[in-house]
């Protein structure tokens, strides 16, 4: 196929051989569609939901709540994005969930099917689940709310959570610094679509 710069400017850069639907935690962040903040405002340093806000973090619990092998760590819902730990669990062997994951077989996501369990699977669904309430709240049907990828990373360790968890508590508190405030420029070379926070290292479609 040519190439095309409308379909060709978001190639995935997820890890090679890696199954996205074992046990371990995992960091994701979410960005509204143009950086537009929807979802709240920050005043003194304390994140304010508005009503979209409290769909997203209603979806985010629920998402939780449905499902015996997802745990959900650290997150919270920002005035134009999201960030949060999810961890997924070996009913198996429960324990051991926050171990690093390990490479293997690649056994999901193949040839772009959808596979139930698996991280892109789950965060799909959460997406696809606040868009349609926050639309139904803002009389917007078929509007997109967020941005097409998603960013995420491996937690590899427990000194790597306790960090996360860390960035994700104080996020509210420096808000003007952070990378997706509508204020901060792109960096060097990319565009603000394709900026990942916290060095992520897959930018996941």
């Amino acid at each position: 196929m040519p190439y095309n710069p409308d379909i060709h400017h978001r190639r995935s850069i997820r890890l090679r051989n890696y199954d996205y639907a074992q046990a371990g935690a995992y960091f994701v962040t979410i960005c509204v569609q143009g950086r537009e903040c929807l979802f709240g405002e920050i005043t003194n340093r304390v994140m304010r939901l508005h009503d979209a806000g409290n769909i997203v973090a209603e979806q985010w619990i629920k998402t939780g709540d449905i499902r015996d092998t997802v745990e959900l760590d650290a997150w919270t819902v920002m005035p134009n994005h999201f960030h949060g730990i999810i961890v997924l669990i070996d009913t198996a062997r429960r324990g051991t969930a926050r171990r690093a994951p390990t490479c293997r077989a690649p056994t999901t996501e193949r040839f772009g099917k959808p596979v139930s369990g698996s991280l892109p699977t789950i965060v799909r669904a959460f997406k696809s689940a606040a868009t349609k309430n926050v639309n139904i709240l803002r009389n917007t049907p078929g509007n997109k709310l967020w941005q097409p990828n998603y960013w995420e990373h491996i937690i590899r360790n427990e000194t790597e959570l306790q960090r996360i968890r860390e960035y994700i508590h104080n996020n509210p508190t420096r808000w003007h610094e952070d990378a997706l405030h509508p204020d901060q420029p792109p960096f060097p070379g990319e565009t603000r679509e394709s900026s990942p926070p916290y060095g992520h290292e897959a930018w996941v479609v």
